[in-house]
């Protein structure tokens, strides 16, 4: 039987088991993008890439809404703040956009504003366009007229204090005249074409790193730890957006664009209110048209709504607002030779193909590298034999089309057969690891294949080890990627509970003490020791995040830190639970034999009676049973991160490992936040039939954002159900089960005042 793969398979031709998968390989992407991007200004992925998977996750969770995540990609903004510099909470939140990249998509932008607000699709609405620049976002706090406090978007919650380096930019003013009392100005920080290539070459002429594109000047400029040298750097700023206010700075978006212009900011001259979806779509298509005469880089047009009493009303969603979206410009191409193809071992095994490329400029960058996704993508076919939608016949020395959006490392578009050089062989893609020897082994429905080797295989522990040290995990002072490189190399850290014993091995009175490494000291070994000591006592969720288990991310870390609330309880549950993962793997198996079964003999599949079967041969008790089934159901984790967490702490060699580093910790429990005043705060809400006073969608933020769980289903475990008319087997269910219901007033009198 050809078995479709998930990532190569129309969402709507997805089973369940399918979905989930490809919701927890493109959450592992788009992870690492993030921190590459917002984190190390050295992005790894290239925009239209980064937005077709988030695309793609956005597609199955509407799908699959119980397989959305708590963790999903489209539920956060940025990465988490440096830690080399302090950090500043932001008193609201930092947004992100949502994207249209058609017409049709900002005509669906348009209706569901429409709908949202219960206008008539003839109704007035007034829309401000503006050119979506490409550079650094930036928050500027300004107190009775002084700026104050200046802070990176992070990931929009926390973010970097760069207030000195702020102070330095030209257009920014360090005092403002007329402002309200407080104010906090947001935009965006960037460099002209010219200024960047000024850089580039005072940088190439003094010996030093030349950057890859404008928004990566920008933004290593402005996170300087000297301010001196943001002060050298020709950085710019344009000032469209504003956080807390004392009071209000206009009653529009344009009103308040050109109040801040009148105060002294920089604001865009392209930005026009537009009344109607056609006017929207030419000013998109004339900013297109000037792009490459700008002087400056965008990537597309960005549209609100100008009522702000309007924008009040729609609201957020957990990061974007419904009261705007971006419109992004089509990816740009070029040509260029494919020199050789190698392969990465990553921290979890997976063995990627990278595309090494003849030097290239796309869109004014020079790339040299491209993803090449998996052996499939290469061989343009499937395990089978079988073509697959997305992937090419890619051979070493084809001249191939890149294209990017912003970003190096692109995406191959196509393949120039006409010039395919004789001789040219199909790419073989190792079975063996290259980095041990190991087999690297690709399980069934797995688009990537793994080393086996784990902990053994230098690469996977390498990237395990930085990973532990990463700023989301352990985050030890002194301690980062490339000195675990170093002392992973002479041999002094094998594994993470190494870190702890690092004194006793290399401190001042032993044989090979630190102190005397070439650059060390005493002081700064003193200092190293010292910071792993602060270390031994961490939070819960840090600890299940820093062991870099596949599928179990900083998010879902916290989620089951959330739920467990200590390390042992979270290890009985786990071990509890192993039994059952080994029945779920073997129930899967069994639904996959079904199908096979079922399409050969031209018979409807009987999925349930399949994985029922499974399950009773295993015999499984009713604990185990019952942990599992606990596990799977925490908010966020599923059945894939659950299958994950359970067998590494299952598997002999990593158990023992982590059990090794536990014994050096005082592993901090979590207790779950609660919403102060909120009378719904940690419980699980289900709105059923018409909702008369409010739409379902504003009474599901306002739920959200006073605590509440919003579920589409009734449970035992469901709260409240509120009913409006029309309420039917939801209303029917939760009298059945004892759950309390009210109607649509009552749950207004309810949240009043919280």
């Amino acid at each position: 039987m050809t078995r479709a793969r998930s990532d190569d398979m129309p969402v709507d031709a997805m089973t369940g088991e399918m979905a989930e998968a490809e919701i927890a390989r493109l959450t592992d992407l788009l992870d690492a993008a993030n921190v590459a991007y917002h984190s190390e200004d050295d992005p790894i992925l290239d925009d239209a890439a980064y937005d077709a998977a988030k695309r793609r996750i956005g597609a199955i969770e509407s799908r699959f809404p119980d397989l959305k995540r708590s963790d999903s990609p489209t539920e956060r903004v940025g990465a988490p703040a440096s830690a080399t510099f302090s950090k500043i909470t932001h008193a609201r939140r930092m947004l992100s956009l949502g994207n249209a990249f058609s017409e049709e998509d900002v005509a669906d932008f348009a209706r569901s504003v429409r709908a949202y607000l219960g206008l008539d699709a003839d109704a007035p609405l007034e829309i401000v366009a503006e050119p979506k620049i490409d550079g650094l976002s930036l928050s500027l706090r300004y107190e009775e007229g002084r700026l104050v406090q200046a802070a990176t978007r992070g990931d929009g919650l926390v973010g970097e204090n760069v207030t000195a380096n702020a102070l330095c930019v030209d257009d920014i003013p360090e005092r403002v005249e007329g402002a309200p009392e407080l104010m906090e100005v947001r935009g965006e920080v960037y460099m002209t074409h010219a200024d960047f290539a000024a850089l580039n070459a005072r940088q190439s002429e003094a010996g030093q790193k030349v950057f890859a594109n404008p928004r990566n000047a920008a933004a290593g400029s402005l996170r300087q730890l000297d301010a001196g040298i943001t002060a050298s750097r020709p950085l710019r700023f344009f000032a469209y957006a504003w956080g807390e206010l004392s009071a209000p700075l206009a009653e529009t978006q344009m009103g308040s664009i050109e109040r801040l212009e009148a105060l002294g900011f920089t604001t865009n001259p392209l930005t026009e209110v537009c009344p109607t979806i056609e006017a929207m779509l030419a000013l998109y298509a004339r900013i297109e048209a000037q792009r490459a005469m700008l002087g400056y880089d965008i990537d597309g047009v960005v549209y609100k709504v100008n009522d702000l009493a309007l924008q009040r009303r729609l609201g957020t969603r957990s990061t974007t607002p419904r009261w705007a979206i971006a419109h992004k410009f089509p990816a740009e191409l070029a040509w260029t030779r494919l020199e050789r193809i190698e392969i990465q071992v990553g921290r979890t095994g997976a063995l990627s193909p990278v595309a090494r490329l003849a030097p290239v400029t796309v869109g004014g960058v020079v790339v040299s590298n491209a993803t090449l996704h998996n052996e499939d993508y290469i061989a343009g076919r499937d395990a089978s034999g079988q073509p697959i939608r997305e992937g090419r016949d890619i051979r070493e020395g084809d001249w191939v089309q890149v294209y990017r959006a912003g970003d190096v490392i692109p995406k191959i578009a196509d393949v120039d057969l006409t010039r395919r050089p004789d001789g040219a062989d199909p790419f073989a893609f190792p079975e063996i690891c290259p980095e041990c020897g190991s087999a690297a082994e690709r399980e069934p429905g797995d688009s990537v294949r793994r080393c086996s080797g784990g902990l053994t295989c230098p690469a996977q522990a390498v990237e395990k080890l930085k990973h532990f040290v990463s700023r989301a995990a352990f985050d030890i002072e002194g301690l980062g990627a490339k000195l675990v490189e170093e002392f992973h190399r002479e041999g002094w850290i094998a594994e993470p509970s190494d870190i702890f014993t690092l004194e006793a091995r290399h401190g001042d009175d032993t044989e090979a003490p630190l102190k005397d490494r070439e650059g060390w000291g005493a002081q700064s070994a003193r200092n190293l020791f010292a910071a792993i000591d602060r270390k031994r006592s961490i939070p819960l969720d840090r600890v299940i995040f820093s062991l870099g288990i596949r599928h179990v991310g900083e998010v879902v870390s916290a989620d089951l830190a959330r739920h467990y609330g200590d390390w042992a309880s979270l290890i009985e549950a786990v071990d509890l639970a192993v039994p059952a993962e080994r029945a779920h793997l073997a129930a899967e198996a069994a639904v996959v034999e079904e199908r096979a079964t079922a399409a050969a003999d031209g018979r409807r599949a009987r999925i349930s009676d399949a994985r029922a079967r499974a399950w009773a041969e295993r015999d499984v008790s009713p604990d185990a049973r019952a942990a599992w089934d606990a596990l799977v159901a925490v908010d966020g984790i599923g059945a894939v991160a659950a299958q994950a967490l359970v067998s590494a702490f299952a598997q002999g060699a990593e158990r023992a490992s982590i059990d090794r580093l536990a014994a050096f910790l005082d592993i901090e429990p979590v207790s779950a936040p609660a919403t102060e005043g909120s009378p719904v705060a940690g419980k699980t809400l289900v709105f059923t039939g018409t909702l008369e006073r409010m739409t379902r969608q504003e009474a599901k933020a306002r739920a959200e954002g006073l605590g509440a769980k919003v579920s589409g289903s009734v449970s035992a475990k469901t709260d409240l159900v509120i009913a409006g008319p029309g309420a039917g087997s939801k209303a029917k269910k939760a009298a059945e089960l004892g759950v309390e219901v009210i109607d649509e007033d009552g749950w207004i009198a309810l949240i009043e005042g919280a």
